[in-house]
Parts: structure tokens; C-alpha cells; sequence
């Protein structure tokens, strides 16, 4: 199959979040199923052409190969990319957001004809992409280029919906009956990742659970209503890890590499995590592993509720990450209370993080909602045990059988589950059984790049 991947971040040219991830190994796990693939994304100022080998293809299109010959097509315009960030600065969202991705938009479709690459498939990757389907169906209706064109869209977090002020909506080119409820229109805004609904002809997001958490009140964040007409064509496909780069085994970040074969090996990473920040070298009590944003969505408010209840446990914790100001300053206050119980690392740190998934005992991800979620993969893949709230992609990965769970949504379960865990590690012979269970779970991007195969056949 022709397959075209469009993205506004991809991996390794540009990156905030989860989507980047998705973006880069989908691709490379699809050609190692002999699919044709190529990427369509923005060329930003943080992407070098020396450091990617990026060569020009003709005015405003560059182009770099990933994997074995995947080409990924940069779209430029220094006007809306030459930019030091990806979608806004310090004050916010860039105003004129709008004009950026409906150009590249816009650009992509006119690229695939005139590179002659006619795509079985458009995948398209959250708002930024969406009017790819929306002008697909409408302003190329009648193009006999595309007749044969399908597109797939992947909602990575369906809180970030990309939307505008009506006043803007002249500029997408588009007529204006489709400023309606039942297409672009959300409370007097436009909706870009709406339309991408509307007009993609196979939904998904990132694992299961959560493709049905979204048509519920609770999680839709407005959009169940346009999800449950489209239920039929809404799928899960969670997403894969890369063993590459997330392994104990060749982990170049790490202390001490170690295997299922060698799983006791572990206990020198953790007391070297224990040194690098400044706990007490003592493996009688378990380390808690934490790596994340500082935010509500990431279960840091019923944390920060319970952390003084947590901190008088027989335990200790490593948190890294940036976030909300609010929880800087209560953790920063704890840490003050308790110096010899958690270490507070208040940034992006790679190498400490890959200290932590190898170091740590437990890894406490309990998110309020959570897409699909990588930190608990990675864990399990280092016998790093993750203790996690029972919702979307952690549901579909953690079970009493790899993990602990909590399914209510409070601090009382949250304490009540980390004494469970704590309790648990006492008895070394079946914690020892645990990491290696844990570490046996494979969530492969090949596997996950099948059903995204599926998908493009359907």
C-alpha cells in the first residue's frame, strides 16, 4: 500500500509530546511490513539541514530519509516555521496558528501530486492535520488524482482540539455551509479536529479504553456526540514502545545493563539512582519512580493531597518533570520536610530519566486520564513495577498480573494502594517473580503497525 504519514511533529526532527513518538516509529515499523511510506510535515527552525542530511527538493519542499528509504517531505515557509517553538510561546498558542496549519495542509495534498505519490492512505495525527480530510472531501472532491484516497485520523489526546474564532474562518478557503453544528462549528468556534471526524473515513485513538472513554461526557471534552455518530468507524490501537532506545539490556543511560537473565543486576542502578539524588543507598525500602508533566491530567492533584501521608511511608521518591507553578511549590515545600524521602528534580533530564524507569522499584503514573501513556511500557520493560489508575491506555496495559491498579479516582485509593505496593515488596522471592513477569510483556511497534494496517485496508 501507499501509505502517506502527516504529522506536525514527527521523531527525530521535532518533538513536545507523544505524537512525535507515534509519528517516527509507526512509519519504520510500516516499511518493515514492505509498505511504501513516506512523511509530510513543517519545516521549523529547530530542524537542521546538516544534522538531518536534508536536501532541497524544489522551492518550499526539502526533503530527509528515515529508516531505510522513508522520505519525509518538509513543508516550508519561514513566515508561519522559522519559529523558536512548535505551536506558541510564553504568552500562548501563536495567533496566527490557523494560517500555519491550513497551509500546510493545503501544501500536502498539491505535494502528493506533484511528487506523483498517490496515497492509499492519508494518516493524518491530531488538529493540526484535520483539514487534510476536510479539504480532501471538499475542495478536491472532484480531483481524479485522489479518487481512491481514504484517510485515517489518530486522536492522541481529544483535549487539544485546535480551535479558532469564527471571524477566522474565511481564511480556510472553505464554503461557508460547513460552518455548521454538524461540521466545523463548536460553540460559535471553528473545530478543526471536528472536521477531521467529520470527513476522515476511520477514527481511532490510542488504545481501547480510551476509544470509548471519548464518547462518554466524562472524557469527549465536548465531541462524543460527533464520536457516537461515527462509532462505527472508531477504533483503539495502542500505540508501540520502542525496544530500541527503552531496554535494559543495551541501555547506554544506565549504570548497570541487565536482562530477564540478569534481573538482580537491577538493585545496582537503583543505588545509583539513590546516589545521583543524594537518598540513602538502602534497598529495603522501595524507590518510586515518577517521570512526568506536573499536571492535574497526571494525577498530581490527589498526589499533592496525600504526599505528606506518602512521605511517612517506609519508602522513597524520585520525581522528574516540569508543570503547573502549584505543584512546583507544594513539592518543593515537602522536600523541605522530608530531604531524605524524595528527591525533587524540577526539569527535562533524558539520562536521569532513563535512570529512573531502570532504578526505581515502582512507577507511580496515575493519571486522570491518560490516551495511552509510554512510562508505564517503559517500566515494564526495565521489571520497574507501575502502580497506575485504571483508565484509558493503562487499563489496556496494567493489570493485577504486571502491576497494582486503582479503579476510583481519589487520594484515599491512591495511599491505599501504594501500602498495598509497599507491603508487597517486602517479600523478595515473589517481588522477584513480579519483575520478571513484567519484564516478559512486548508491546512492539510491529505489532501495533498491523492493526494500523488493518485500519488503512478497512
Amino acid at each position: 500500500m501507499k501509505i502517506a504519514i502527516c504529522a506536525s511533529e514527527v521523531v527525530p526532527f521535532a518533538k513536545t509530546g507523544g505524537l512525535a513518538d507515534v509519528a517516527g516509529a509507526l512509519p519504520t515499523a510500516l516499511e518493515e511490513l514492505k509498505q511504501e511510506v513516506i512523511i509530510v510535515m513543517p519545516k521549523y527552525k529547530m530542524i537542521q539541514d546538516a544534522k538531518f542530511n536534508i536536501r532541497k527538493l524544489k522551492e518550499g519542499i526539502s526533503y530527509a530519509i528515515l529508516g531505510k528509504n522513508i522520505k519525509v517531505y518538509f513543508i516550508e515557509n519561514a513566515q508561519y516555521f522559522q519559529r523558536d517553538a512548535l505551536y506558541g510561546d510564553k504568552n500562548g498558542d501563536y495567533p496566527d496558528n490557523l494560517n500555519r496549519f491550513s497551509y500546510y495542509c493545503k501544501r500536502a495534498l498539491d505535494l502528493f501530486k506533484e511528487i506523483n505519490f498517490k496515497p492509499d492512505a492519508i494518516h493524518v495525527h491530531d488538529w493540526q492535520a484535520c483539514l487534510i480530510p476536510v479539504y480532501l472531501k471538499n475542495l478536491y472532491r472532484n480531483d481524479a488524482f485522489y479518487k481512491n484516497t481514504r484517510v485515517v485520523l489518530t486522536i492522541h489526546n481529544i483535549g487539544y482540539q485546535g480551535l479558532f474564532p469564527k471571524e477566522q474562518y474565511s481564511l480556510l478557503g472553505l464554503d461557508w455551509g460547513l460552518f455548521n453544528p454538524e461540521v466545523l462549528e463548536f460553540y460559535d468556534k471553528i473545530n478543526l479536529l471536528k472536521g477531521g471526524i467529520v470527513f476522515s473515513d476511520t477514527i481511532n485513538t490510542v488504545s481501547t479504553t480510551y476509544s470509548k472513554e471519548i464518547q462518554t461526557k466524562e472524557f469527549g471534552f465536548g465531541l462524543e456526540g460527533v464520536l457516537n455518530k461515527r462509532r462505527k468507524d472508531l477504533f483503539g490501537v495502542l500505540n508501540g514502545l520502542d525496544y530500541t532506545i527503552w531496554n535494559p539490556r543495551d541501555d547506554k543511560f544506565i549504570t548497570q545493563n541487565y536482562s530477564l537473565e540478569s534481573v538482580a543486576d537491577k538493585s545496582k542502578d537503583k543505588a545509583d539512582l539513590q546516589m545521583c539524588c543524594k537518598l540513602p543507598v538502602e534497598d529495603r525500602i522501595p524507590l518510586f519512580g515518577i517521570v512526568s508533566r506536573l499536571a492535574e491530567q497526571k494525577g498530581f492533584d490527589i498526589i499533592s493531597q496525600a504526599i505528606d501521608k506518602i512521605c511517612r511511608m517506609k519508602l522513597q521518591l524520585v520525581i522528574l518533570g516540569t508543570g503547573d507553578l502549584k505543584y512546583h511549590i507544594i513539592l518543593e515545600d515537602i522536600v523541605k520536610k522530608y530531604p531524605k524521602v524524595i528527591s525533587l528534580n524540577l526539569k527535562f533530564d533524558d539520562t536521569l530519566a532513563h535512570k529512573i524507569y531502570a532504578g526505581s522499584d515502582i512507577f507511580l503514573m496515575p493519571s486522570k486520564y491518560e490516551p495511552c501513556g509510554l512510562g508505564q511500557m517503559i517500566s515494564l520493560s526495565y521489571g520497574t513495577i507501575p502502580l497506575v489508575f485504571k483508565t484509558g491506555g493503562l487499563a489496556d496495559t496494567v493489570t493485577e498480573d504486571n502491576g497494582f491498579v486503582f479503579d476510583k479516582y481519589s487520594q484515599e485509593d491512591l495511599v491505599e494502594t501504594l501500602e498495598k505496593s509497599v507491603e508487597a515488596y517486602k517479600n523478595k522471592k515473589k517481588w522477584s517473580g513480579f519483575i520478571e513477569r513484567a519484564m516478559r510483556y512486548n508491546f512492539s511497534w510491529e505489532v501495533s503497525a498491523k492493526e494500523y494496517l488493518k485500519l488503512y485496508k478497512r
